[in-house]
């Protein structure tokens, strides 16, 4: 069973919903799995790391887990479930035959148009840049980081899954995974890839974080990556530039944006 489903919206507000959503269900799921001995891949979240001061290990030990500090609903729920499942396999409890869970950075690329404001910055601001507008992104609301200088771990959609087929492939791997490039990258390279892509000079305008995420939202992002590698995960993952210039020009640019 591969379960990527969540209320993955930063600024939800429906505790119980989400909690209903996304710890639940997954319960519910890890122990229907357990009895029928099926395996388990779900999506954790980078957001489970809150505002990154702790760092970016996926440490698999339930103090580490436990340690966590999520800025929003969405992340503590997935920290919740996370825990959830580390303290039943370290106390020798029923598990499904592999269960991996997913710590995703920030994903972006085809057939995330679905995703409202949740889909990626790149996919929200296109329109506007394929008009000739320019883009508008976040200032910072922090004295010590320049706006330009809010960065993530963007990592291609294709990778993404490449890593979840490779655990299929590898049914004697379990455990909690960072999903990341392992490279720090702002929003403007990844602004500047797509102006290159369409051949045209960057436009970039700063606005304000909205009120709703000032005091939650993270300004740096970055995967350590040494725990899959050390699994015998040794793929590479796509420079930012290439998957920004695949996602413009193969999908975002066409008439048809999933083809």
């Amino acid at each position: 069973m591969i379960h990527l489903g969540a209320i993955s919206e930063t600024t939800a507000t429906d505790g119980d919903l989400v909690i209903e959503t996304n710890f639940r269900l997954s319960m519910r799921l890890l122990d229907w799995c357990t009895a029928d001995a099926v395996p388990l891949i779900y999506a954790s979240s980078a957001a489970t790391y809150g505002d990154g001061s702790g760092g970016f290990s996926d440490d698999n030990s339930p103090q580490a887990l436990a340690g966590l500090a999520p800025l929003n609903l969405y992340g503590k729920s997935k920290a919740r479930f996370d825990l959830a499942a580390v303290e039943r396999a370290r106390k020798g409890g029923a598990m499904p035959p592999q269960w991996a869970g997913l710590k995703f950075f920030n994903v972006f690329g085809p057939n995330e148009y679905h995703k409202g404001d949740m889909r990626s910055v790149l996919a929200k601001v296109f329109p506007s840049a394929k008009a000739g507008q320019a883009v508008r992104l976040f200032k910072s609301d922090r004295p010590d980081i320049a706006g330009g200088e809010i960065v993530r771990d963007f990592v291609y959609v294709e990778d993404a899954a490449k890593v979840v087929l490779w655990l299929i492939d590898h049914p004697n791997v379990s455990g909690i995974y960072n999903v990341g490039t392992g490279k720090a990258r702002s929003f403007d390279d990844m602004m500047i890839a797509m102006w290159k892509a369409l051949g045209r000079e960057p436009k970039i305008e700063r606005i304000d974080i909205p009120p709703e995420l000032a005091g939650r939202y993270q300004y740096f992002t970055e995967a350590r990556m040494e725990r899959l590698r050390a699994a015998g995960y040794d793929a590479s993952f796509m420079p930012l530039e290439t998957a920004v210039e695949r996602y413009v020009t193969q999908y975002l640019d066409r008439p048809d944006p999933y083809r």
